[in-house]
């Protein structure tokens, strides 16, 4: 057998014996609402500390910029 037909056969073999999901449950939007917000928090947890770490917190206002302080 080529890895082509191997590929094709357990394509089909796991299609045949894969479990349905049931639907959509009131549960699983809090799921999806929890996972997301601990994606966001670690996300900018995350990327708070590389800012910490390189000793540059981010500041919006530190300096004016360039082009605005040249007119």
């Amino acid at each position: 057998m080529s890895i082509l037909e191997i590929a094709l056969a357990s394509q089909i073999w796991a299609r045949r014996h894969e479990k349905r999901q049931p639907k959509f449950d009131e549960s699983d939007g809090l799921k999806i609402l929890q996972r997301t917000a601990f994606a966001f928090i670690a996300f900018t947890l995350l990327i708070s500390g590389l800012n910490a770490a390189a000793g540059r917190p981010q500041m919006l206002a530190d300096h004016p910029a360039p082009i605005v302080a040249g007119r």
